[in-house]
């Protein structure tokens, strides 16, 4: 809870006074509530979620205390691909286990599914540990490679690196997306400058044609300057045709030279 200083107004307060919860809270009349329920979000770790793909049941119930007992968060349970992804879509979990070996869809198909669309790093666990499995898991987009039995040894920190490695990619991603993004900015930039410039050459190549015919009108066709200039602006709005070929005409007309000018 921020303290208002004496002498500074509210709109000066940088840190809400209270949070959205606590105002819940207090509309609702438990004052109390909101203060511990504030207490208690501020002291309870993150816990990193997953989702647990396996079709043996035993292994899986004993992968799931596993991760738990070690500060995991078992988001779901799935017993083969199809649920795996369907269960990644939905709670989009820190990093997915995932057995190679399953029924319906096996753990590769739906490691490259889950890792396609960019969700969340996948461990692949199997009892093989041959390199054409490695190759297919890996090629899939597979962060790491354990096989059974399940050791926290060898479990643990292929998770800590595959949610490494998943965060520092998505880091460079989003560092490649903000410079495309700077740069996409840049060249739009340029190109509405240089249709300003085009735009501005343009408009200084037809103020010397309308001042050249000016003056050859007052010079013919006795128009005073303001009378010359008048008679070619109605004109090229009347007839709708642009000043710079109006002047060219008049140019052409009574100038001892040929306009040049490229349309």
């Amino acid at each position: 809870m921020v303290t208002k200083k004496k002498g500074t107004e509210a709109s000066d307060v940088t840190e809400p006074v209270l949070t959205d919860e606590e105002l819940k809270a207090v509309a609702q009349g438990d004052v109390a509530a909101a203060s511990e329920k504030s207490a208690e979000s501020e002291q309870k770790p993150h816990k990193p979620t997953v989702v647990v793909a396996e079709d043996e049941s035993v292994n899986r119930m004993d992968l799931v205390a596993m991760l738990e007992d070690n500060g995991y968060q078992v988001l779901g349970e799935a017993a083969n691909g199809e649920e795996a992804i369907e269960l990644t879509r939905k709670f989009r979990p820190d990093v997915v286990c995932m057995d190679v070996k399953m029924p319906r869809m096996d753990g590769i198909v739906a490691a490259g599914t889950i890792c396609d669309e960019n969700i969340a790093p996948v461990v692949m666990l199997t009892a093989y540990s041959q390199p054409d499995l490695v190759k297919q898991a890996t090629g899939a987009g597979a962060m790491a490679y354990v096989t059974k039995p399940y050791e926290e040894s060898k479990l643990l920190p292929a998770l800590e690196v595959a949610m490494g490695r998943f965060a520092e990619i998505n880091d460079l991603l989003d560092s490649v997306e903000r410079s495309e993004g700077r740069l996409q900015e840049a060249q739009d930039e340029l190109k509405k400058t240089e249709e300003k410039l085009k735009k501005a050459e343009d408009t200084l190549e037809e103020r010397k044609f309308v001042d050249r015919a000016k003056g050859l009108l007052m010079d013919k066709a006795d128009f005073s300057e303001q009378g010359a200039f008048r008679w070619i602006q109605k004109t090229s709005m009347d007839q709708r045709i642009p000043k710079k070929r109006l002047a060219m005409a008049i140019i052409a007309k009574y100038g001892d030279e040929k306009p040049e000018a490229s349309e």
